[in-house]
């Protein structure tokens, strides 16, 4: 073998120990570090009645002995996520820990997969303890309050106006500007112009021939069809004298703010609302033993009857959920 060749196989060899090298590298260091796993659940409150199963929020979830990265929190809608440290395999066991102020700290024995977790909390004060005692403030008759601005756009009359294009028929143009279209026929231009006054817009403009040979007319300059505060035409008559009607309806737009009502939704001592993304200086109206006060809804929400929990929704509008507060019940 020459040593040329030689050479040919030995760089050969080089090129693809080098190429297969990193290959084999990035095999092993992706071995090398597992995926942490992820458990999804959700955490709602303990009833028989399944339309009082709300959501529980702000509830503290752990993993004891340190097999996860950090705690987790339950959102607005109760759903948690909690992420595994690194190592923890499926089917090892686990004891998750649920804890909030108002219930009953829950232990959830499992053992590591792919599951859902549906958590249950007994509240410390549970409504059937609020009926065998019969105490507390009733609160009934809830109402939700709020003013939103609202334009209102009210027709207010319209506008008219006539014009003529005089002209006498049958006359050679001759390069006479202006001349008919095929540039046979003399023609003459008239035009027409209205002001809606300040505040005010045409809508439905149009402009219609009413006498004459309409046929041999047609609408240079189009002002009109887009409508607004000023409305104009021009148009070419080569014919003998045609007339026309320029007119619109005038609409005003008044800006103004209106309250608005809407009932909340209650089961058992939950009560929901929702309130669009212009509502403004939000309030709920409520009856406490017979007598009715009005409480304002801060952007915190903050009643002294009941915990709220506010989620905003990608286009703005809000959704409150309210627990009523030991010493109350929805009448």
């Amino acid at each position: 073998m020459t040593q040329r060749r030689k050479l040919v196989i030995w760089t050969a060899l080089f090129v693809g120990l080098c190429g297969a090298l990193p290959a084999a590298l990035v095999m092993i260091h992706s071995h090398r570090i597992p995926r942490s796993i992820l458990l999804r659940g959700v955490v709602i409150k303990q009833d028989s009645d399944t339309k009082n199963q709300s959501p529980v929020a702000n509830v503290d979830v752990s993993a004891e002995n340190g097999l996860a990265e950090s705690d987790s929190s339950s959102d607005f809608s109760g759903s948690f996520v909690l992420r595994l440290r690194p190592g923890v395999k499926r089917g090892q066991p686990i004891t998750l820990t649920f804890k909030h102020d108002d219930f009953t700290p829950f232990y959830l024995k499992e053992v590591v997969g792919d599951k859902l977790y549906v958590v249950r909390m007994l509240p410390l004060h549970s409504e059937l303890e609020e009926d065998i005692n019969k105490a507390g403030i009733l609160v009934g008759n809830v109402l939700v309050r709020y003013t939103t601005t609202m334009t209102s756009t009210e027709n207010i009359g319209s506008g008219v106006k006539t014009f003529q294009v005089v002209n006498t028929g049958n006359v050679l143009c001759e390069r006479h500007s202006p001349c008919s279209p095929d540039g046979k026929w003399r023609a003459q231009v008239g035009s027409a112009f209205l002001d809606a006054g300040d505040g005010n817009v045409f809508h439905n403009a149009r402009v219609t021939c009413i006498a004459g040979p309409c046929p041999f007319t047609r609408i240079d300059t189009d002002g009109f069809s887009q409508g607004g505060r000023t409305i104009s035409v021009s148009v070419r008559d080569w014919s003998d004298t045609a007339t026309f009607l320029l007119q619109g309806e005038v609409f005003r737009s008044e800006t103004g703010d209106i309250v608005r009502q809407s009932s909340a939704v209650i089961f058992g001592r939950t009560m929901n609302f929702t309130l669009p993304s212009a509502a403004e200086g939000p309030s709920i109206l409520a009856e406490m033993n017979q007598a009715t006060e009005v409480f304002a809804l801060g952007p915190s929400a903050i009643l002294s009857w009941a915990d709220c929990d506010i989620r905003v929704e990608k286009n703005q509008a809000k959704d409150y959920r309210c627990e009523l507060k030991a010493g109350y019940r929805f009448q």
